[in-house]
């Protein structure tokens, strides 16, 4: 009879539904949401999953089937002098830093610098870049495509930034090249469109 007892018991706990990573959040569709812990705003055309672990003090990333398969990054405000990730080896692989005073094609060259630092890889390009309305401001609009060091996998992405007020604010969604980056990319782009940085208070 206890045996019985215990059977049961692992079945329910094998059956009970897995608690959510700590710290992730659901992001409802259609509710217009405040990212990175800034002005900038975003309305989800689906329900998003917000990592708990943000990649810098100014971001955060949301996922829809983990974040090796596809990730939304937000950069809200990036100050004057300050890198777009948190700068884990200052001493031997400082990131660059963001200046007020740059032009589209410096932002695009910080970008990719900051991932060839971040993730410790010489395999990342941006492959084009054109101005672009984002945030309500002039901007830009590039891609670009990565592999992350010791992997095989190919990744691509796109991204819009603009600088409001002397800050960088910026979106980029990125994905293995095969599927996940063009089935994620029109989410991407009504995302993108929907974004506004509310005045200054």
């Amino acid at each position: 009879m206890m045996r019985h007892w215990l059977l049961i018991a692992i079945i329910v706990l094998l059956l009970a539904p897995l608690p959510a990573p700590a710290g992730n959040r659901l992001v409802a569709t259609g509710v217009r949401t405040a990212v990175a812990q800034s002005l900038l705003t975003v309305v989800p055309d689906r329900d998003w999953n917000r990592l708990g672990r943000r990649p810098g003090s100014n971001a955060e990333r949301w996922t829809l089937d983990g974040p090796q398969l596809n990730a939304l990054n937000f950069y809200g405000g990036i100050a004057d002098d300050r890198p777009l990730f948190r700068d884990r080896d200052h001493r031997n692989s400082p990131l660059p830093h963001f200046a007020a005073t740059m032009l589209p094609t410096d932002i695009t060259a910080l970008f990719e610098n900051s991932y060839r630092v971040a993730i410790g890889t010489s395999l990342m390009t941006i492959d084009s870049s054109a101005p672009t309305v984002f945030a309500g401001a002039a901007g830009l609009r590039f891609t670009y495509h990565f592999v992350v060091q010791g992997e095989e996998i190919e990744r691509q992405g796109i991204g819009e930034a603009a600088v409001i007020d002397k800050k960088l604010y910026m979106i980029t969604f990125e994905a293995p090249s095969l599927h996940y980056f063009a089935a994620g990319l029109p989410s991407y782009h009504r995302i993108a469109a929907s974004a506004r940085r509310a005045p200054l208070r």
